[in-house]
């Protein structure tokens, strides 16, 4: 890598899609954004915004085959910037991996025997690692001679202990099948985690936080020291907080009820919880906004609503309490993503009667909105509650830039 060579380019390969960011780690600035949609069908469409000029964004549609064509149309638009694969200044690709297993606890060079590894985690993420591979051998291909990282989501969580990690099953069973609790969104949390401490001017280590990742996906976790001790995720991210389509947390002997009564089949009732349930099951929206409209509103479809949003609540205040015990002390709670950052209702209801646990929300505070870190609880308040907007694309990016300048 020549010391000029300060640009990363973060990509995240979904089975039909690709997003990707390009980096400047001198300042972390974004020098271009985008997303290519339906790879494989007649009407792929990529949209890209170069940040670097304040130009505007741009969208292109037509049959991009596979990912190798999505990635040749992003390196032409980069490239159109005066920001292609080629330059001398782009130092790595970045790329999000769901699931690491217990193999990967830290960013990790991509090489063709990382990338047999990843494909053997695939079982334990069938839907993302499959996709996440054909990114990175679609990368590798366009520049062998340009360091790949892959930066997982199951890596922050590593850190846990047996005892939060283990199920109470039987442990050959779960070792031969590798049956543990892995958490996700963990770029989000080490990140939100990091800039919490900054935020009440403190290093990590003398921190701790939880961290609630609220977005159509949700995760909790408790992070002692910068070290996550425990998370809502488990060997899949179905488990834990109510989420957009999620069930979250739910007796397991649901699925067998629901094939013994209901007839159903394993993939059904997969499609069940993962697809038809949480907000989307319990009311018909999975959208916070509408859902409070709805509450608003008033009416038999308001109180549906209403229920939706209660039980929600419910959860996460379950889980606020419940890692306040693990952690012992509890010096911030930090919501983010989509709903933690943008919806005040929810964090208001979340910490509403919690002044035993030394939390509560000051409600101007609460309504005013920004981009950057901030405090949303009264002086008083032994815990602080903020609300900390999460950059998993940034995080990803001063992994990668840290590992291959070291």
């Amino acid at each position: 890598m020549t010391a000029t060579a300060t640009r990363v380019l973060v990509l995240n390969s979904g089975s039909s899609s690709v997003k990707y960011q390009l980096l400047d780690m001198r300042d972390g600035a974004r020098l271009a954004a985008g997303l290519v949609e339906r790879i494989g069908e007649s009407t792929s469409r990529l949209a890209h915004t170069p940040l670097a000029t304040g130009g505007e964004k741009r969208e292109t549609e037509g049959d991009m085959a596979d990912h190798e064509a999505a990635l040749k149309a992003v390196a032409a638009e980069l490239a159109a910037d005066g920001l292609g694969l080629d330059s001398p200044q782009l130092a790595a690709i970045g790329h999000r991996v769901v699931h690491g297993g217990l193999e990967f606890t830290e960013p990790t060079v991509i090489d063709d025997a990382v990338l047999e590894e990843i494909e053997r985690l695939v079982p334990l993420a069938p839907l993302h690692n499959p996709a996440n591979i054909t990114g990175i051998r679609t990368a590798r291909a366009l520049r062998p001679d340009l360091p790949q990282v892959a930066v997982f989501d199951t890596a922050f969580h590593t850190t846990m202990p047996e005892h939060a990690a283990r199920y109470a099953i039987d442990v050959a069973t779960a070792d031969r099948h590798r049956i543990r609790r892995y958490g996700f969104h963990g770029t989000s949390h080490a990140y939100v985690s990091r800039k919490t401490a900054a935020l009440l001017g403190k290093d990590p280590s003398e921190v701790n936080v939880i961290v609630l990742h609220l977005g159509n996906g949700a995760s909790a976790s408790a992070v002692a020291g910068g070290r996550c001790v425990d998370t809502s995720m488990g060997l899949t991210p179905l488990e834990g907080l109510v989420m957009g389509t999620r069930s979250g947390d739910i007796d397991p002997a649901v699925t067998f009820h629901l094939k013994r009564v209901a007839g159903m089949s394993e993939d059904e009732v997969d499609e069940l919880l993962n697809k038809k349930s949480g907000l989307i099951g319990l009311c018909g929206d999975n959208d916070m906004r509408e859902i409070r409209r709805r509450i608003d509103a008033g009416g038999e479809d308001g109180e549906r609503a209403r229920l939706a949003f209660d039980v929600y609540i419910h959860r996460l205040r379950k889980y606020l309490g419940a890692y306040s015990a693990v952690l012992g002390r509890v010096d911030a709670v930090a919501f983010t993503a989509g709903v933690g950052e943008n919806a005040a209702p929810v964090r208001e209801a979340a910490i509403a009667g919690l002044e035993e646990m030394g939390m509560a929300v000051d409600a101007d505070l609460n309504s005013q909105r920004s981009d950057e870190p901030r405090l949303i609880s009264p002086e008083y308040a032994r815990v602080a509650v903020a609300v900390v907007p999460t950059d998993e694309e940034l995080e990803i990016a001063q992994q990668t830039y840290a590992l291959v300048s070291a």
